[in-house]
């Protein structure tokens, strides 16, 4: 890494190739269906901010204390109250922090549904101030989504140039010392994953058509995120692995911290969506868990019947989904309250994906642990009317 912190580009010709991220438009004002991390807790950043009296690390908005603090949640010396982003092991986030503040990338593993995606948005929010400089990995990412692309319209008239570079997220973020982030690193082709290889190691990313490169500044670093559980999954080289420091972000370790986070989620949800709060909606919660856990363990939770695993993962993720869908029934087509017949049929959907297979789990599972369960009679007649 350089160490002219100023000395953002080594370019021939004089010019900095990588431009300042375009202002996003301002959508703070309650128009954006799921603002950014920064605005949605932009409260508890400034009061982070102003409470923190560590050391930082060259531009970050945070000490790597206060980036903890944001993520897990407390209550600082005012009383203000930082509410937790992420429920688990504190170890894990301090890991993940101290990691960005050295010269190694962070890479976030996990099957899906263990909040990556969404640790890896706050990560960046708390320590750049901006999580939106993020290439998003699919099976069709080109090279051009990690390096830079060119605006054909200047390249065909003028040539190759500055004003012609279209810089990646990745580019923007190393020129101006801020945290880029990569979701679904595996899913992107062999060939391009290795594009992060020089960027990672050599902290340099070469623009040959221009005669320059672009030097990482000191505050840069990079969040991917990736799983190897799903289809399409690609294998890291040896030589990116290497690059990472990696964590394991487990599934919750109890069903009271799995209720814990679907709860707080499905709250943050309904509040965007203006659906009412749904306080007698937590035993309809509790199930939905219970169902998921029981299923993807593969064992009832009294240790006593060994259960079949359908396909799906049955992940955190999709029972906030499932509780959210059927909030959202009970408030449209109900009477407001939760109930297991506004869960039931998002449960089946989540449940049975193999429309052969997963089904006959999923009725072995009602007909021999739900119908006998002591107060979940109306769960089960739900369940049944929907999977008839």
């Amino acid at each position: 890494m350089s160490e002219n912190t100023d000395q953002t580009t080594h370019d021939t010709a004089g010019h900095d190739p990588a431009r300042p991220a375009a202002a996003a438009p301002d959508t703070r004002g309650g128009e954006a269906l799921r603002p950014h991390a920064e605005d949605t807790f932009a409260d508890e950043l400034k009061a982070l901010a102003a409470a923190d009296d560590r050391p930082r690390p060259e531009r970050w908005r945070l000490s790597p204390w206060a980036v903890a603090t944001y993520l897990l949640g407390g209550t600082l010396a005012d009383g203000t109250v930082i509410t937790p982003k992420y429920v688990g092991p504190r170890r894990i986030v301090e890991v993940g922090v101290t990691t960005l503040a050295t010269d190694r990338a962070l890479l976030l593993l996990g099957v899906p549904g263990t909040a990556k995606t969404w640790v890896s948005e706050h990560l960046a929010a708390a320590v750049s101030g901006d999580s939106t400089l993020l290439v998003q990995g699919t099976a069709g990412t080109p090279e051009e989504a990690i390096r830079y692309g060119w605006n054909y319209a200047q390249l065909l008239a003028h040539g190759p140039s500055r004003d012609a570079l279209v810089p990646s997220p990745v580019m923007r973020a190393m020129a101006h010392g801020m945290t880029a982030r990569v979701e679904e690193l595996t899913r992107i082709p062999a060939d391009v994953q290795d594009t992060l290889i020089t960027v990672l190691s050599e902290k340099t990313l070469p623009i040959p058509e221009l005669g320059q490169e672009v030097q990482a500044v000191r505050g840069f670093n990079l969040i991917a995120t990736a799983n190897d559980r799903d289809r399409g999954v690609n294998e890291l080289s040896s030589a990116l692995r290497r690059r990472f420091n990696t964590v394991v972000l487990p599934l919750p370790a109890t069903p009271d911290e799995e209720v814990d986070i679907v709860s707080r989620r499905v709250g943050q949800i309904g509040r965007s969506l203006d659906l009412p709060p749904a306080p007698e909606g937590l035993d309809e919660i509790r199930r939905v868990v219970t169902v998921f856990r029981e299923l993807r363990d593969g064992l009832t939770t009294d240790g006593r019947t060994k259960l079949k695993s359908p396909s799906g993962t049955l992940s955190t993720a999709e029972a906030i989904s499932v509780v959210t869908n059927g909030l959202a029934l009970a408030t449209h087509f109900g009477d407001g309250v939760l109930r297991s017949g506004d869960v039931a049929a998002g449960i089946l959907g989540a449940v049975v994906r193999d429309p052969a297979a997963d089904r006959v789990i999923w009725q072995e599972y009602l007909e021999t642990v739900v119908r006998e369960r002591d107060g979940w009679k109306d769960f089960y007649r739900a369940c049944r009317e929907v999977s008839a």
